[in-house]
């Protein structure tokens, strides 16, 4: 079968591999839709980061790069393990991608993100959704609700992560957010953010697409901040007080130094961004406010609410999707296009 490997740094290659066979508790997925995400990025121009390396394998996979690499997708049952209950073949799924040691602290408190061990098939080995087929746990694999399509079950992962940081955040409904950054992450988390009744929701950025994006996702304000003061503006929008919850999802000092200051006393910054490089902020302004400060990594329980969501139309990913590509093209029109052009896209998603 065909399938995308990473084997260094720049080097990425649709090879021809063995198909993989299921084993007890496995399932066997054809993939119909794998998003590609900037972790993927990071990987094609300065990995390997997180892909396990010959002299550094995977602690739960044991396996090392070449790897195949893909952890956003979804498609079809084509075949289940002993011991599997639940599914069929032909049952259109959608994969929680997370792998983890069930034996740590975090696992066995509930908080399997967090694992000492975490890994993500699709980037530690064990197979990925950036190849024809696929085999995964049983525990990845939701079955996706009826008139959800397996390209919106593609989206589930990422969305899932938006979803987390809401309820890091401990948002509640009709409540008020602010998101710094528009980029993918900031995007779903705007949709989920609408999905659980926010009164009212200020994004900023600097991009002039990532600024459509918003509006067209439905944020009530939008703001550069290179022209304004962003948290003057959300405090006039919200009679001087400020929001109840800002996400941080540049990785931009600024930005974080923005949201802070935008939340109302007591309110809540909650990091979602990967950083590159230390963040520069005062303490002060939490602590003259008492503003909780807290953080998210993916999820954890997060994909059922998210297909729930989906099912009844309350998210609209109508606009997420901005070009579906073919394996044998996802080099040059997947990576490098998103690398050149990233402010033209939210997701790309590449059919085997």
């Amino acid at each position: 079968m065909k399938a995308l490997r990473f084997h260094g740094r720049g080097d990425l290659r649709v090879e021809d591999i063995p198909e993989p066979q299921v084993r007890e508790d496995t399932v066997k997925v054809k993939v119909d839709w794998c998003g590609l995400c900037g972790s993927d990025l990071h990987e094609y121009q300065a990995g390997p980061i997180f892909i396990p390396t010959e002299e550094n394998p995977h602690p739960v996979t044991g396996e090392h790069l070449p790897v195949v690499m893909g952890h956003e997708f979804a498609g079809t049952v084509a075949e289940v393990g002993p011991g599997v209950t639940g599914l069929s073949p032909g049952d259109p799924v959608a994969i929680e991608p997370l792998i983890y040691d069930g034996t740590c602290y975090a696992c066995q408190t509930g908080h399997h993100n967090v694992c000492k061990n975490i890994g993500f098939h699709g980037l530690s080995g064990g197979g990925g959704g950036l190849a024809e087929y696929t085999v995964v746990p049983r525990y990845m694999v939701h079955k996706l609700p009826e008139g959800v399509g397996t390209d919106v079950g593609a989206l589930v992962e990422p969305i899932a992560v938006g979803w987390h940081a809401m309820r890091q955040a401990g948002f509640q409904p009709g409540q008020t957010a602010l998101i710094t950054g528009a980029g993918p992450i900031g995007a779903v988390t705007l949709l989920c953010l609408r999905a659980g009744a926010a009164r009212w929701v200020a994004v900023s950025d600097v991009s002039d697409a990532r600024k459509q994006l918003a509006r067209d996702l439905g944020a009530d304000a939008v703001y550069d901040p290179r022209e304004v003061d962003v948290a003057e503006m959300v405090r006039q929008e919200t009679d001087g007080i400020g929001v109840d919850v800002a996400f941080e999802c540049s990785g931009a000092s600024p930005a974080l130094q923005s949201a802070i200051s935008a939340v109302a006393p007591h309110g809540v910054v909650c990091n979602v961004a990967i950083w590159e490089k230390p963040a520069e902020m005062q303490p002060n302004d939490l602590v003259l406010n008492e503003v909780a400060m807290t953080s998210s990594l993916g999820y954890a329980f997060d994909h059922p609410a998210v297909l729930d969501a989906l099912a009844r139309h309350e998210i609209d990913t109508s606009r997420i999707i901005t070009d579906r590509i073919a394996l044998d093209d996802v080099v040059e029109a997947g990576f490098d296009e998103l690398i050149n052009n990233k402010d033209q896209h939210v997701k790309i998603l590449v059919h085997p």
